[in-house]
């Protein structure tokens, strides 16, 4: 006896994923049991209502799915951080997704003004893979030039796109069919196309466009992600990306901020540049290198070679400008300024990429540097105001009180028993401004200070005290290192050692009077002392002509200017020779050995002399003009 089918079968087949044709089964056994009309009328309304739920739980388990495997595609990206592994992972993700014989993807090259085939999976053709596609032209051109998806069927046939040679070649060596492609679009830009593609004509459901849709979002954001953070270890940003930026940045603020509040703190209490380096290198790590408006140093902190003096002043140039810390291939300099005067500048050599906070600590580094250093320059010009005073009150007439003098000598720092060289600088140092006077003045008075000597202002020159017994060589340093701040020829006399309070007055007159021979023999720019000078030095020093060598060009043409000129245009040695003539008390021998010469050269010579000079050259009066000359000829060579 046969059981007759009941609706119920048919939940047991949903139960159990029965297949849809597994559905026909129980109303074949019902007509087979020769079941009433009713009773099959009532198994067909059972079985279409079961597959109406099969389908209904069918589209649930593949939409499931399909979410699924979009979950699983936004993990996989999520943890991607080479672009390359981005891309084949979205077009393998698509390709499974959407169960397609080929997937592929094309980005838009903005120079050439199309798109270009990416990356594939499943393709087998290398023509393929290589095709260009021009906007507008074939399915993915189309696509791309109008930001909307295409899909069809059976591409070979469609009329609806542009089809070229070059395109078809390819797709038909692929062997591709139905095609869909969807843009990838960031706001309203679109960057390239995904494809799915399948080797026969299948048309593709619109749940297939939605998902390839969805996808192509995921993925847009993901190489852009990819794209932004190439340079650097992370490839895409993850959902709490921003959580962490906000962290991190308020982590700088706050940084940023301590290190301003250190740096105040060192400004109030009087700290110095090595100080202000110290903290820069200890919130920012690397190496900082500080240097004043001349290209001195004033602090270094790490290992860091110092830059061209020529990349230091355009950099400086353009931090000013901007305002702003500029940076320069590996370094970062920020100019260290105080209104319009430049005051140096900080070289910062970080150990990696600093952030605009980072840029903000190094360019508060640079006010309190220019901070420090204004002080620094009013306690210097308050100091060298009293040194100044001290100074001027040694030097002048008649001394006052000694024994008050050395008790202020000594609150400086200087014992004025010690040795002391005086120089005078010549009034060619200071320019017509009264800033550039004051520039020399405070240069002065910082070069004495460092040495323990004293600098001051007097009669339109500058006067300088310095501890040594070398007078020639401290003019000649004089000379030198002014020349260097000003930019044109500095002329300083000396004179001394002076042991004694007593004997500065004296030691600073022979010291301008020195300063003045050297202008009137044309020596104007070097350094020398009046005992270098000698009689002719004291002579010449006696008489202020202001500098002008005229009278002792002419004295020295009139008198020996024909042995010079005949020197000059022959190549000879006469001056020399005339010069250890007198020196050996006009012997020939003596003088002949002097020269490595025989004595008969010498005649020869001085007879020479006579033709050029007269005869009585050697009579006592001329003979005494001779020497006087031959000594301003070579006081006014450089050297002399």
């Amino acid at each position: 006896m046969s059981v007759m089918s009941s609706p119920v079968e048919f939940l047991e087949l949903l139960a159990r994923e029965a297949a849809a044709v597994e559905f026909e089964g129980p109303l074949v056994a019902a007509r087979s049991a020769g079941s009433s009309a009713e009773h099959l009328a009532e198994l067909e309304q059972a079985k279409t209502v079961a597959l109406r739920v099969r389908a209904l739980l069918e589209r649930r388990r593949r939409r499931e799915s399909e979410l699924s495997g979009l979950y699983d595609t936004v993990s996989d990206l999520a943890g991607l951080r080479d672009l390359d592994e981005v891309l084949r992972a979205i077009v393998h993700r698509a390709r499974h997704l959407l169960g397609a014989d080929v997937a592929y993807m094309t980005l838009d090259d903005a120079e050439r003004g199309d798109t270009y085939m990416r990356v594939t999976d499943g393709s087998v053709s290398a023509r393929f893979q290589r095709l260009r596609l021009p906007m507008g032209a074939g399915l993915g051109g189309l696509v791309a030039q109008s930001g909307a998806p295409y899909v069809t069927a059976n591409y070979p046939e469609d009329e609806r796109f542009h089809h070229t040679r070059e395109i078809d070649a390819g797709v038909g060596e692929e062997g591709l069919v139905a095609i869909l492609g969807v843009p990838l679009r960031l706001g309203p830009t679109s960057i390239g196309v995904l494809y799915a593609a399948n080797r026969s004509a299948r048309p593709f459901a619109r749940e297939e466009v939605a998902l390839l849709l969805s996808l192509a979002a995921h993925a847009a954001v993901a190489i852009d992600t990819a794209r932004l953070l190439a340079e650097t270890r992370s490839a895409l940003a993850e959902l709490s990306s921003a959580n962490t930026t906000i962290r991190a940045h308020s982590s700088s603020v706050e940084r940023a901020a301590a290190a301003h509040d250190r740096m105040t703190a060192l400004v109030l209490r009087g700290g110095g540049v090595e100080d202000v380096a110290a903290a820069v290198t200890d919130v920012l790590g690397g190496a900082l290198l500080a240097l004043d408006a001349e290209g001195r140093r004033l602090a270094q902190v790490g290992e860091m070679d110092e830059p061209e003096r020529t990349e230091i002043g355009e950099a400086v140039a353009a931090s000013r400008t901007e305002q702003r810390s500029v940076r320069r291939g590996r370094l970062w300099y920020a100019a260290v300024v105080a209104g319009a005067e430049n005051l140096g500048v900080l070289v910062l050599r970080p150990d990696g990429e600093p952030t605009d906070a980072d840029q903000r600590i190094l360019e508060r580094a640079a006010l309190a540097t220019a901070l420090l250093l204004l002080f620094r320059r009013t306690v210097a010009e308050a100091e060298g105001r009293v040194r100044g005073e001290l100074l001027d009150d040694l030097i002048a007439r008649p001394l006052r009180d000694t024994d008050a003098l050395r008790v202020r000598a000594r609150r400086l720092g200087v014992d004025l028993d010690a040795p002391h060289v005086l120089v005078a600088v010549g009034d060619d140092a200071i320019a017509a401004t009264g800033s550039a006077r004051q520039r020399v003045l405070s240069w002065a008075t910082t070069y004495a200070s460092t040495r323990g000597g004293l600098a001051a202002a007097r009669d339109g020159r500058v006067a300088l005290m310095l501890p040594g017994q070398d007078a020639g060589g401290s003019a000649r340093a004089v000379a030198r290192d002014l020349a260097r701040i000003t930019g044109r020829p500095v002329t300083a006399g000396a004179s001394g050692p002076a042991t004694d309070p007593a004997s500065l007055a004296a030691a600073f007159r022979e010291a301008d009077r020195c300063l003045t021979a050297l202008g009137a023999l044309g020596r104007a720019g070097q350094g020398a002392s009046s005992a270098e000078l000698g009689f002719v030095g004291l002579l010449l020093g006696a008489v202020d002509n202001g500098g002008d060598d005229t009278d002792v060009t002419r004295f020295l043409t009139a008198t020996i200017g024909p042995v010079i000129e005949y020197d000059a245009r022959r190549g000879t040695a006469l001056v020399r020779t005339l010069e250890a003539y007198f020196g050996v008390g006009g012997g020939l021998a003596r003088a002949a050995e002097q020269l490595h010469v025989h004595v008969n050269t010498v005649t020869q010579r001085l007879e020479r002399v006579g033709q050029l000079l007269g005869a009585d050259w050697q009579r006592p009066e001329r003979a005494l003009e001779v020497q006087l000359a031959l000594r301003l000829h070579r006081l006014r060579a450089p050297g002399g």
